[in-house]
């Protein structure tokens, strides 16, 4: 079908939207009202905006990998702030965007004039053969109008042709322009609320936990989805990934983040940016793993919640989990309990989570131990972990060690700490040769698989080599 041609061109971001019915499916796309109902909730915003005939939203590799699909998001915080985010269109399925404001690369320019994201580009040849450059365009408007404007803005970009040196140049120039006085910043500061609740197809996104719950006992079969940055990669290869979802994007009550006397609760829904620009400093062998944790676009959408529910043996988060010695709070039709991180993974890619269980807050103790995270991948940004470490050290008076935990992914079926060594180490002090015994230990602890990534032999090396380093880096 194709799309009446108002869908091509943008309103002025101040223009008042029309108030939708309360049960019209529909979201804005730059800055028109679009009708959904009868769509495919499954279906890629991406695939969604080739078939209107917005073709300046590239596909590449329909992964999440390569950002050529890069668009904007507005979102509105609990404050009632909004903000724009980039996040990989197809990663998000079209039941996630009802009730949101999206953008695209047409949006942008006015008339002749384009943006500065665009100029910035073009006055510095960040551009060869263009295919990847509306991506770029959009991670860099995103992050100008956030505030950030630096090699991590477009980590989730990439680019065959041009090299990297103009487009660094493009950010550089943009980091020096005001970007609070035109209409995209008029946008943000229209009034507006937090998507509400929603249904398109078999796709439900409730407001709730009850909500939810409630839902899973009327659909037993759907499956949980919140960013979709996942189950997502399914959906946008076409895969039956499950009969009807329910997404838990619009919760606030997964949303919250709280200090407490005892550490922090961190709701499941916290999208990982924010856990990154939050709580890095509170936490820094969090802030550190989330450097590399996937890209940016696919952390504005990833949850904690999310990347625990996986299950992956490779989830880069949960040995970070293990060796904090969090907690993870489950609520379902028979009420709330709570599993040690290092109980809940159960095999590969199972949890001790009921079917009709979901995940709603992850608490994380203080402490006073030295904690530090450590990822090897082929790529520095943007890729699948080798190994994930993530050690935990507490001296006591007597610099002898009283506190030890040695977590590690990609060695095992499932995230796993090494309870024998942390036994060996617990009383005696951090000297040479009881390093040197440790790495010995570690690297007959676990039997890594060999795969296209590693082979076993690497992997084991890594698992000793990682605290070798990490005690020479905190401990020297």
């Amino acid at each position: 079908m194709e799309a009446p041609a108002v869908l091509r061109y943008p309103l002025s971001m101040t223009t008042p939207i029309p108030e939708p019915a309360a049960t019209a499916p529909a979201f804005e796309l730059n800055g028109r009202r679009v009708e959904l109902a009868g769509s495919d909730p499954t279906e890629s915003l991406l695939r969604w905006l080739k078939r209107q005939r917005l073709h300046g939203t590239k596909e590449g590799c329909g992964d999440g990998d390569c950002g050529a699909c890069t668009v904007a998001m507005i979102e509105t915080d609990a404050d009632g702030r909004s903000h724009y985010r980039a996040v990989n269109s197809c990663l998000l399925p079209m039941g996630s965007v009802v009730g949101r404001e999206i953008l695209t690369v047409e949006a942008l320019a006015d008339g002749e004039m384009l943006h500065p994201a665009q100029q910035a580009l073009v006055d510095h040849s960040g551009s060869q053969c263009g295919y990847c450059t509306p991506g770029f365009v959009m991670s860099l408007f995103a992050g100008g109008y956030g505030g950030e404007l630096n090699d991590h803005t477009t980590e989730g970009n990439l680019c065959r042709c041009t090299g990297y040196a103009p487009i660094r140049r493009a950010t550089a120039e943009l980091a020096t322009l005001d970007f609070s006085a035109d209409r995209f910043a008029e946008g943000l500061r229209r009034e507006r609320q937090s998507a509400g609740e929603a249904m398109l197809g078999h796709y439900f996104s409730p407001t709730t936990v009850e909500g939810a719950l409630a839902l899973k006992q009327q659909h037993p079969e759907a499956a949980w989805i919140a960013g979709a940055t996942d189950l997502g990669v399914g959906l946008s290869r076409g895969q039956t990934v499950a009969s009807s979802f329910i997404a838990l994007d619009r919760i606030a009550e997964l949303q919250q983040i709280q200090k407490t006397a005892n550490g922090w609760r961190i709701g499941a829904g916290v999208p990982l940016s924010r856990l990154e620009s939050e709580l890095g400093d509170a936490i820094p062998a969090l802030g550190e793993m989330l450097r590399w944790f996937a890209a940016r676009q696919v952390r504005n959408r990833a949850t904690l919640g999310g990347n625990l529910g996986s299950a992956s043996p490779i989830g880069d988060l949960s040995p970070l989990l293990l060796a904090l010695d969090a907690r993870i709070e489950l609520r379902g039709p028979g009420g709330m309990r709570q599993v040690a991180a290092d109980e809940f993974f159960t095999g590969y890619r199972q949890t001790v989570m009921a079917r009709d269980e979901l995940i709603v807050v992850v608490e994380i103790p203080a402490g006073d131990s030295t904690c530090m995270a450590y990822k090897v991948a082929k790529r520095q940004s943007d890729d699948i972990s080798i190994v994930a470490a993530v050690f935990a050290i507490g001296l006591d008076e007597g610099q002898s060690i009283r506190h030890a935990r040695l977590a590690y992914g990609g060695v095992a079926a499932t995230p796993l700490r090494a309870r024998g060594v942390e036994e060996y180490l617990v009383g005696r002090r951090l000297d040479r040769a009881t390093v040197e015994t440790a790495c010995a230990m570690l690297r007959a602890a676990f039997t890594p698989l060999s795969d296209h990534r590693a082979g076993a032999d690497y992997r084991r090396a890594l698992c000793a080599s990682l605290f070798d380093k990490f005690v020479a880096e905190r401990f020297a």
